[in-house]
């Protein structure tokens, strides 16, 4: 009896080790509660209209996704939360270019580093800006605008969703890259008002983010998309021409949204998000659910290669803020 009681017990103690990994591994599984995901701006724009279908489809391959809408300082405030939570992969951020290069390149006094506080996992879309007038204007593309600016000076100016917005970098580098010097900027607290004025004739111009609501106003007239600034036509717009096919070069503003996460979370778990996002965006039901927005697909990019993409994005923009001059206190 007390050799059979020795054999057992040297068979448990052989087999603890194997053991303990698998136990382990099933106490670390990922993940195990819902994530929560913060939409750095208020319902009802065009990060919302992005992530909580995202937030929706994504738990088939991921989890349940828990949106919470934290907004103020044009996403600085959401953003800067998610980058100070804790980075273990129940706390994600939908950010993207107004979040990343406003902060890094636009505010004097920036609440984080987007580059050091915040990880890069996976992209999932981009929208474009458009450069549209009131049907007012005679003008029909934008060579016809820059020569209608500089033919009625202190007549003309554009407005935008705000100071230092995207919207505000993208018409300053039209008129940066056309020479113009006569078309003073108008800020709005948001699109929306901007675009109420644009239709009513209180503003001449506006650069607005191409959505479904200027896609519907542009067809039935009621106001004119001259240019989109994307390196290509839009899936759901094809009839409107870029920027840059009429001839101003590197007029590209792509406003780039994707998933973020505090630096420092586990390879582990940013790969297994990464590739969650990348077999829903696969998806073709996912595809044009997003192209129905006016949305367009970004490419199927590994985290290392998001990473690589958001920092040369915040550097291809560095020279030209430097140019402009715009800063945020």
């Amino acid at each position: 009896m007390r050799r059979r009681d020795l054999l057992v017990q040297g068979l448990a103690a052989l087999a603890a080790p194997a053991l303990l990994p698998r136990l382990a591994f099933g106490q670390a599984k990922y993940p195990d509660r819902p994530i929560r995901l913060i939409v750095p701006f208020p319902p009802g724009g065009a990060y919302d209209t992005i992530g909580r279908p995202w937030a929706d489809r994504i738990k088939n391959y991921l989890g349940t996704m828990v949106v919470e809408n934290i907004g103020g300082a044009g996403g600085g405030v959401g953003a800067a939360q998610a980058s100070r939570s804790r980075p273990d992969g129940y706390t994600l951020l939908l950010g993207g270019a107004t979040t990343h290069i406003t902060e890094a390149l636009l505010k004097t006094k920036p609440t984080f580093d987007p580059l050091k506080d915040l990880e890069p996992i996976s992209p999932i879309a981009v929208t474009a800006f458009a450069i549209a007038v009131h049907p007012s204007v005679p003008v029909k593309d934008l060579k016809g605008l820059v020569a209608h600016v500089k033919a009625n000076p202190g007549k003309m100016s554009y407005g935008s969703a705000g100071h230092g917005s995207l919207n505000h970098l993208a018409g300053e580098l039209f008129k940066l890259k056309t020479g113009i010097t006569d078309l003073p900027h108008v800020p709005y607290r948001g699109a929306g008002p901007g675009l109420t004025d644009l239709l009513a004739g209180q503003i001449p111009a506006l650069v607005p983010a191409m959505t479904n609501i200027v896609l519907e106003h542009h067809r039935a007239d009621k106001l004119r998309v001259l240019a989109v600034t994307h390196h290509k036509r839009l899936a759901a717009a094809p009839e409107l021409p870029t920027a840059v096919e009429q001839g101003i070069a590197d007029l590209v503003a792509p406003n780039f949204i994707g998933v973020y996460a505090p630096t420092g979370m586990p390879k582990g778990m940013v790969d297994q998000i990464a590739a969650a996002n990348l077999k829903l965006l696969a998806e073709r039901s996912d595809q044009e659910l997003l192209i129905s927005g006016t949305f367009e697909l970004e490419p199927a990019l590994s985290a290392d290669k998001y990473k690589a993409y958001v920092e040369s994005e915040i550097a291809r923009w560095r020279p030209i803020v430097t140019a402009m001059g715009i800063k945020i206190d």
